[in-house]
């Protein structure tokens, strides 16, 4: 009797199964030098842009990852080389436990930075690169590391936000054209380039010099490529329609490595603290504001002459820093006389322009403006979930809005506010809480540092003027309590100026919000240009000043002047500080924000529809970008305003008339097909009937283009080569095309049992002459040859395969 076999017999053990592994076929190694070395430049160009890309931020061991990665990956691809034919089971094995390693590594940094994972999944590639880097035997391996190295170039492009990333994408498209040819021949199974051109002898250096001349890796071969796809590239980019690019709720956050995380405020961060200001002995008096001051001019505080007393910003005489914008403060003093140094502060990627909001102001001091309460600050708790903050935004429900989403990323160090477009709803801030005063500006308990970023969603609504015409002038007691406030002993003067600028229009002006336009409109034409207006004395008067006196003054000036004669009028406003839009960079889609582009604007209040933005400053449009402005074909326009300054003023205006006549044209064709086909059932059909016929049109229209196309080639080839191309067509017509692969004697061997003696003839002659011709440099008589063309032409029409 047969005993049974023990549990021990019947499982196979770890050697065993360790002996299975290495009897297993090896795979058929990847012989190929060339394509080896540019797969894994491929890989290095990817790892370095997106080092570049992110401006360092990916580290290992408080260094650059590029420092470690690209050795590694170096390292790794020579072992693979060295050890492409060996089983390789002990390191395949340590390759599974390093990537389940970096797995949970992983998902503890996705946790830590769940707003923006692009640099974590990116740093997981790298990590999974280095590792699969050592194993690499097979085409299909090296297939894998050309697949990370696109999606590293890729996340770098996401993640850029300035050129420094297009040379590393033009290097990596010029290495994958040739990668990508290796890799197809090696797919289909043709003996590697190196055999074929290096491994010659020393006496046949004119055949490597014709293969290499005639090869797929032609220098001069592939630069045409490489044009012709930077050329089609380009003309895409250009003319693609740019719709809003954020659709996810995770949006980008981060900060500097450095920074400390999770903030809140406590005693020593609730004020605004803008670097710019300084006391005159550099003391820690917590003053904030744009500024340095003389000792004879620094007026308030307890009067010590420091310039900056108890944390508020003195009043009195005083320059400009050379880097700081004043107006980011509690209390500002526009006494100040100067000019900045442009310096880039920050970018922004927003699916529109707009006015990057700073801070409202709305008590007027005489010569600048304060936040009254300016400590009270409402705190906000970050979502325990989302990582997000949900904010009010202080819009009447009633009025329709749009919602615009915007990254902010700091290029350079700015105050603890929080710059956004009108009525944030949701921010993405990497601190614990947010603190906004009852003006609705948003303060940060950290300091935009050089390198953070953070994200908006605004509620911004649409300016609907026929709405805000019937707002009427009933205010709640609250905004008429604190944005009406003007200096008794000027109040007057200021109003008569205000109705001699309305009683010019040609119409009585009585709805409020055309009397804010009409009087920004007026300040620009009254006073055109800013003029050099000399200190303000210690109780003068910026306002009365500016229209008696110097009959102008400085940019943020006439702001000031707007919001008070809009106050006088029994109109509420508000002084308020921000940024313009900045120049947009459609190679990188962000907007380059400067300190110079800082300047401040009048809000005014309309009842039932919130606060609107109004800039009195000439050279400005009184109503600022927003997205009603945007455009889809914003880099066409760019392009245009270019060659425009480079063109005549009349060529200008004539082709600018042309461009706005054809888009009003163009634009009522499509509103109206669009109504009529989405309208009814009737036009549905209709309009599938018409798409198919355009369709059917294109097409034909595209086979007689390449037809005339192809007779053009023809008609500039050689007299024999027409006609060996001309047989050639003929016999595609009966069945029997040519291969690319096929040479002409090959050809000739596979179609000569499928006619009849005297076309298989004929056709073997006009291949021997073609052969003769082509490679012999035989001449032939093409005469006698168009005649047996013209024989066998007739020969095959009735002849059947």
């Amino acid at each position: 009797m047969t005993s049974k076999p023990t549990p021990s017999q019947t499982k196979p053990t770890f050697t065993q199964l360790f002996a299975q592994l290495r009897n297993l076929p090896k795979p058929t190694p990847e012989e190929s030098k060339i394509l080896r070395t540019l797969v894994q430049i491929l890989v290095i160009i990817g790892i370095i842009a997106t080092d570049i890309a992110s401006q360092w931020s990916l580290r290992w061991f408080n260094l650059p990852v590029s420092i470690f990665a690209v050795p590694l990956t170096i390292v790794a691809g020579l072992w693979s080389w060295k050890s492409r034919k060996d089983s390789n089971v002990g390191v395949k094995f340590l390759i599974a436990i390093g990537m389940l390693a970096m797995l949970l590594l992983f998902f503890r940094n996705l946790y830590a930075n769940f707003n923006d994972t692009r640099l974590v999944l990116a740093e997981l590639l790298i990590q999974l690169q280095i590792l699969h880097g050592f194993d690499m035997p097979r085409r299909k391996d090296l297939g894998y590391s050309m697949v990370i190295g696109l999606i590293l170039i890729g996340v770098a492009g996401t993640v850029s936000q300035s050129l420094a990333f297009a040379p590393f994408l033009l290097l990596f498209l010029a290495i994958a054209l040739p990668v990508l040819v290796l890799d197809y021949r090696s797919r289909l199974g043709l003996e590697s380039l190196e055999k074929l051109i290096w491994q010659r002898r020393s006496s046949q250096k004119s055949i490597r010099k014709n293969l290499l001349q005639y090869s797929p890796l032609s220098p001069k071969r592939l630069g045409a490529i490489l044009g012709i796809v930077l050329v089609l590239g380009m003309g895409i980019f250009a003319v693609m329609p740019r719709f809003p690019g954020y659709q996810l709720s995770t949006l980008p956050v981060s900060l500097p490595n450095d920074a400390p995380a999770n903030q809140r405020f406590n005693n020593t961060n609730r004020s605004l603290a803008n670097p710019g200001y300084e006391s005159r002995n550099n003391d820690d008096s917590g003053g904030t504001g744009g500024a340095t001051f003389d000792d004879g001019n620094a007026g308030g505080g307890d009067g010590e002459g420091d310039g900056l007393q108890g944390g508020s910003p003195v009043e009195g005489k005083g320059e400009l820093n050379k880097t700081e914008y004043y107006g980011f403060n509690d209390k500002i003093n526009q006494n100040l006389r100067g000019e900045m140094d442009k310096v880039l502060v920050m970018r922004v990627r927003s699916q529109a322009p707009g006015y990057w909001r700073v801070m409202a102001f709305d008590h007027y001091t005489g010569q600048g403006w304060e936040v009254t309460d300016a400590g009270n600050l409402s705190l906000t708790e970050r979502s325990r979930w989302g990582g997000r903050f949900f904010l009010s935004p202080l819009i009447p429900p009633t009025v329709r809005t749009k919602k615009i989403i915007q990254s902010y990323s700091a290029v350079k160090s700015l105050p603890n506010i929080v710059p956004a477009m009108t009525y944030p709803s949701e921010l993405y801030f990497p601190t614990q809480e947010i603190g906004r005063d009852r003006l609705g500006n948003l303060r940060s308990p950290l300091g935009l540092l050089e390198g953070l970023t953070y994200t908006v969603v605004s509620e911004v609504p649409y300016r609907d003027r026929a709405k805000l015409a019937e707002s009427g002038s009933e205010y709640p007691e609250l905004i008429t309590d604190k944005y009406l406030q003007v200096p008794p002993e000027i109040e007057e003067k200021v109003r008569e100026v205000a109705e001699d600028i309305l009683s010019r229009s040609n119409s009585e002006i009585t709805i409020p919000y055309e009397k804010a336009l009409y009087l920004a409109q007026g300040l620009k034409q009254r006073f055109p240009t800013a003029q050099e207006v000399p200190f303000f004395e210690e109780g003068e008067d910026l306002v009365e000043s500016f229209l008696f006196k110097y009959q102008g003054g400085y940019a943020d000036h006439y702001a000031t002047v707007l919001t008070i004669m809009l106050r006088s009028i029994g109109i509420p406003a508000r002084f308020a500080t921000g940024f313009g839009e900045g120049e947009f960079n459609p190679f990188t889609g962000y907007y380059l924000v400067h300190n110079t582009d800082a300047h401040a604007v009048t809000e005014a209040y309309f009842p039932g529809q919130g606060w609107f933005t109004f800039d009195p400053l000439p050279g400005h449009e009184i109503v600022p970008t927003s997205f009603e402005d945007a455009g889809a074909f914003n880099v066409v326009t760019w392009f245009w305003e270019w060659v425009a300054s480079w063109l005549p003023p009349p060529i200008v205006g004539f082709f600018e008339g042309l461009w706005k006549t054809s888009l009003e044209i163009i634009g009522y064709v499509i509103i109206r097909v669009w109504r009529f086909v989405s309208g009814s059932l009737v036009g549905t059909i209709v309009g599938a009937i018409a798409a198919s016929f355009v369709g059917m049109g294109i097409w034909f229209s595209i086979k007689q283009i390449r037809g005339w196309l192809g007779r053009r080639k023809f008609a500039r080839l050689p007299q024999m080569e027409q006609l060996y191309q001309q047989m050639l067509a003929q016999l595609k017509l009966k069945g029997d095309g040519k291969k690319d692969s096929q040479t002409p004697s090959e050809f000739l061997g596979r179609v000569k049992h499928h006619y009849q003696p005297e076309a298989v003839g004929i056709i073997t002659e006009i291949t021997d002459a073609y052969l003769s011709w082509r490679y012999g440099g035989q001449a032939v008589d093409t005469t006698y040859l168009q005649t047996q063309l013209n024989l066998l032409q007739r020969h095959l029409k009735r002849l059947k395969v």
